[in-house]
């Protein structure tokens, strides 16, 4: 199979059918989806910092001698997304229910709905160009980085189909828009494979900028809400599926390669 049918495919899985997932997710009874949700963000967490640590950043070192250069890519990749988080630009929420999902932002109606719909599909397009990087880099890193981006994708989009039905859409028309935004990672993976396959050298730093996004997911806007159950044994079950996310991509990676 060519590299660009390989960043086609994954393209593809990573984006339409976490989706998919997320809308299956939502026909389960409020009670296990709110109680089975956390444990997707906590494994999504691993997954996202086992991507970024174990295979990312090692990839991007071998490419580069001025780690330093590398380093601080990192770092201003971190405030980028700080900064467009702030212009919301890039809004990630995993319930039904936060502080970017209030009521106030709810009453204008579809105008709430369609402020996430640009957000997921500017986030998409990024994840897109992220995944097409990966693969030019290496079909295996490329395949450990869409799992990554499909973990943190579906609890991501569960809460985008809640704030659209409580903006006035319909579950038809939820998913059908948020199929069509899902399709620009396809639009950002083809940018990047035509855009990045003759600039080899820079791709060590899009790969520090991916390791940046995951962490900065991971770190800003996943772990945040695990603080809210302070009880041990639901930190045990964080730690463990953290851990668990971790091993996934850790056990990908080794394997692939």
């Amino acid at each position: 199979m060519s590299l660009l049918a390989w960043i086609i495919l994954f393209s593809l899985l990573g984006g339409v059918l976490s989706v998919l997932a997320a809308a299956v997710f939502l026909l389960l009874p409020d009670a296990v989806r709110n109680r089975v949700l956390p444990h997707f963000v906590s494994f999504a967490i691993g997954a996202l910092l086992g991507a970024a640590f174990l295979a990312l950043l090692p990839h991007a070192m071998r490419g580069v001698e001025d780690f330093h250069a590398l380093g601080l890519t990192v770092l201003l990749g971190i405030l980028g997304f700080f900064l467009l988080e702030k212009l919301v630009l890039w809004r990630h929420c995993h319930v039904e229910h936060c502080e970017a999902h209030t009521p106030d932002e709810d009453q204008h109606g579809q105008a709430a709905g369609t402020l996430v719909l640009i957000g997921d599909g500017m986030h998409n397009l990024v994840d897109g160009v992220l995944i097409a990087a990966a693969f030019l880099t290496d079909i295996h890193l490329g395949i450990v980085t869409s799992l990554a981006v499909a973990a943190h994708e579906i609890p991501q989009e569960v809460g985008d189909f809640a704030v659209l039905l409580h903006s006035g859409y319909s579950r038809g028309k939820a998913l059908w828009f948020n199929i069509l935004a899902s399709f620009t990672t396809l639009i950002g993976a083809l940018i990047a494979y035509w855009g990045l396959a003759d600039f080899q050298q820079v791709l060590p730093y899009i790969l520090a900028v991916a390791a940046s996004s995951f962490i900065y997911i991971a770190v800003a806007d996943l772990i945040p809400g695990l603080h809210k159950r302070l009880h041990i044994s639901a930190t045990l079950q964080q730690l463990t599926l953290i851990v668990a996310g971790v091993l996934v991509i850790y056990l990908a990676h080794s394997t692939l390669h």
